[in-house]
């Protein structure tokens, strides 16, 4: 009972959070990832355990909860990997996109290896994609906030999902090297659309509802969601059959915002030992983590830029690298995957939890809320249509 009652309770905190949030001007994303990052813990750390005296594998336990969380997780990653459908590739966003994502990587490669605890080498490889990744969803809600110029927003979303791409596909096959089982499985379900086909089955909704259902099963099961999510999409796209969302957009929308993100932020979060987190990471470390993620993924962003040309006339190549630094949604389904995976520990995950948050306000905090003032013609000529 008393679990249920601190599930709700997390419920009306994030709703109120979000809600709250709006009145200053925030996306439901940042006032989240706010209460996340400093409520909880210190609810967890004043009254949770001490009053309640319940500790986070407790809150954690129910089947029911775990079900739920299968739910929530399959609709995030598919929302997310669900861009991966509509890409059409730009070669000046994949001109961006890799030195976007390879500086932070080498980076966090190096900072896995050097600075932190001996740990595998997958663990090693997980840090480095965290270093790299930027947030579709969060970027695109930022670029529509501003209103920026839509030629110039097709191309850092482009970017980003090639950035999510690379890093979730690198993840998955490093997975299926050390169990071919985990890599066998996924992939025989990723190749479902071809059967499908070949039943004479076409219908989007039936090839979509079947999407969302295996990445349920898959992380249930422990299987490799993202292997599953990825070729599935993929498999899709070759065929040309559109993915359809389960519900309407306005409710995938509320689903998310109120249940989904919440409960996978939750989640992570009363897991962590908020006693021994500092224990575990010195303050070098610690710092290193905060900054180090932040400073590689803007130089990369600089560089890849520089190479790709400006979006359009005045375009600020220091804003653009900004806002490919957002982290976000992408990096906390990132982060709870490798935590339930015991591939990083609960401090790890809290550090990196916090850089995210302090990524994501950064354009917030630089001033990128104003509409921009040039005057930008229809067209970009150096973006491809």
């Amino acid at each position: 009972m008393m679990t249920l009652l601190f599930w709700l309770m997390a419920l009306a905190l994030f709703a109120v959070a979000t809600l709250a949030g709006r009145r200053f001007g925030l996306i439901p994303i940042v006032s989240q990832l706010l209460l996340a990052t400093f409520g909880l813990p210190l609810l967890m750390y004043f009254w949770i355990e001490p009053g309640w005296h319940l500790n986070g594998a407790q809150l954690v336990s129910p089947v029911w909860l775990k079900n739920l969380y299968s739910l929530a997780f399959a609709l995030l990653l598919g929302h997310i990997l669900s861009d991966v459908i509509d890409l059409r590739l730009d070669r000046q966003s994949v001109k961006i996109a890799l030195p976007s994502f390879g500086v932070p990587f080498a980076c966090g490669l190096a900072t896995a290896t050097w600075l932190l605890p001996p740990q595998p080498w997958i663990s090693s490889l997980a840090v480095g994609l965290l270093f790299s990744i930027t947030a579709i969803p969060v970027l695109y809600l930022y670029l529509r906030h501003i209103a920026y110029p839509p030629a110039a927003t097709r191309r850092l979303v482009q970017t980003a999902i090639l950035i999510d791409l690379i890093c979730w596909s690198l993840f998955a096959l490093a997975q299926g090297s050390l169990h071919l089982g985990s890599l066998l499985l996924p992939l025989v379900g990723a190749c479902i659309p071809l059967l499908l086909r070949l039943l004479g089955l076409r219908q989007p909704l039936l090839h979509s509802g079947m999407f969302f259902a295996l990445l349920v099963v898959a992380e249930h099961y422990r299987l490799n969601a993202l292997i599953t999510g990825i070729g599935y999409l993929l498999c899709m796209a070759a065929l040309k059959v559109p993915l359809v969302l389960p519900l309407g957009t306005e409710w995938m929308n509320r689903l998310q915002t109120y249940l989904a993100i919440p409960l996978i932020l939750t989640f992570g979060i009363v897991q962590i030992n908020v006693h021994s987190v500092m224990d575990s990471l010195g303050w070098v470390q610690l710092v290193a983590l905060l900054l180090l993620p932040i400073a590689s993924k803007l130089l990369g962003n600089w560089l890849g830029l520089g190479w790709a040309g400006a979006s359009f006339a005045g375009a600020s190549r220091w804003r653009e690298s900004v806002l490919l630094n957002i982290r976000g949604l992408s990096e906390i389904v990132f982060l709870n995957l490798l935590l339930q995976q015991t591939l990083i520990s609960p401090a790890l995950y809290f550090a990196l939890m916090l850089m995210g948050l302090i990524a994501t306000l950064l354009p917030a905090v630089a001033g990128f809320h104003r509409i921009p003032s040039i005057a930008v013609p229809a067209r970009s000529p150096r973006v491809n249509s």
